[in-house]
């Protein structure tokens, strides 16, 4: 019972802090919209096979990172540069309206998947936050074997939401045009958010 009670914390740890328009799920609605949906299916796979990774790694060494703060700072300026590139990346082919070259081999979206999710260096943190807080709550063990299950729930967690965006992106093929056809300067302006935001967070606040 206890293992099943830290695979739901982590599936809901997961799908609420994916939930919002971010990195993956929005390209894995760009991959459904301009490629086939098992593509998409295949970059999700790829992507939270490194989400399980990242997630292993913030809840095994939770108390190692905890005392040395400034790993996560490199993360949190690796990340701010990876924001700002994938930013122009995208705008780049907005405005060239290039197509995302996928091709239809299958470990290509899967690999894909798993680049894009590389990219993302504030996933440690994040389930290092969660999962430290939880702990200090008294609500979850970061122990082994809790930590390998607790792993298996954020990638469950996460690929339920990301199938969930996959989903609702044939439902904006159908409904709303304008995303549909200007998804890329979408995603350029997101990551160009999140870089801002970033940097605020990290330099000024």
């Amino acid at each position: 019972m206890e293992y099943l009670h830290t695979f739901l914390l982590a599936v809901l740890v997961a799908f609420v802090g994916f939930m919002p328009p971010g990195m993956i799920n929005m390209t894995s609605m760009k991959v459904s919209l301009e490629h086939h949906r098992r593509e998409a299916v295949l970059f999700v796979a790829g992507a939270v096979t490194v989400i399980l990774l990242q997630s292993f790694i913030a809840v095994t060494f939770a108390k190692y990172l905890a005392h040395n703060p400034y790993i996560i700072q490199y993360l949190t300026y690796a990340a701010i540069v990876i924001f700002l590139g994938l930013a122009f990346l995208f705008y780049r082919q907005a405005r060239q309206q290039v197509r995302m070259q996928l091709k239809e081999r299958k470990q290509n979206g899967y690999l894909a998947g798993m680049a894009m999710s590389s990219m993302n260096m504030l996933a440690i943190p994040f389930f290092l936050g969660y999962s430290t807080l939880l702990e200090a709550k008294g609500w979850l063990m970061l122990e082994p074997p809790h930590n390998y299950v607790f792993s298996l729930g954020a990638m469950a967690g996460s690929f339920l939401l990301f199938f969930i965006y996959i989903l609702f992106a044939e439902y904006i093929h159908k409904r709303v045009q304008f995303l549909a056809r200007n998804i890329n300067y979408i995603l350029s302006l997101l990551f160009l958010t999140l870089a801002l935001i970033t940097t605020y967070n990290t330099f000024l606040k």
